[in-house]
């Protein structure tokens, strides 16, 4: 039979307290990690910057046959970070497979855009694609990322947080 904490000795009491005050502290850590990795959810910006999160959004896109989107806002990403003596090819590259009315993975930018791009494509700066960059940013935030958010690739990735 229990006859209480009393009876234990002094020592076990100790490790006791020590494993307590582990056990709460691991507890908190990890309320914190959940409340950090539930903010990854907020808004698409911070999704993106998430590599669970982009892995998360990017098989949901993909399971909807829009997976284009997210492929040119990366692809403009890695552009604007390219040396200067890439850009060429890489704004040829990804024209070629994101804005030609005969691109694999034709993205939805108004003719204005396009035009603008097809304008600029001899000589490309580091911030040539920004405005359509941003264009497709707008359109999955506004059309995507609600999906994403109301979709069971969501719950499972907030899930494995």
């Amino acid at each position: 039979m229990c006859k209480g904490l009393s009876y234990l000795p002094s020592s076990c009491l100790e490790k006791a307290k020590e494993m307590r005050v582990k056990l709460s502290h691991l507890a908190e850590t990890h309320h914190k990690n959940k409340t950090q990795d539930g903010r990854i959810l907020q808004d698409l910006e911070t999704l993106l910057n998430s590599k669970s999160g982009l892995q998360a959004f990017r098989a949901f896109l993909r399971s909807e046959f829009s997976e284009e989107n997210l492929q040119f806002w990366l692809a403009c990403e890695d552009y604007r970070v390219s040396p200067s003596n890439l850009q060429k090819t890489k704004a040829c590259s990804i024209y070629n497979q994101f804005i030609n009315p005969d691109a694999p993975l034709e993205v939805n930018l108004d003719a204005e855009t396009r035009e603008a791009l097809l304008s600029v494509m001899d000589s490309p700066c580091p911030n040539t694609f920004n405005k359509a960059q941003q264009r497709i940013y707008s359109l999955m935030a506004k059309d995507s990322f609600p999906r994403f958010l109301r979709s069971h690739h969501c719950m499972e990735a907030v899930k494995a947080f």
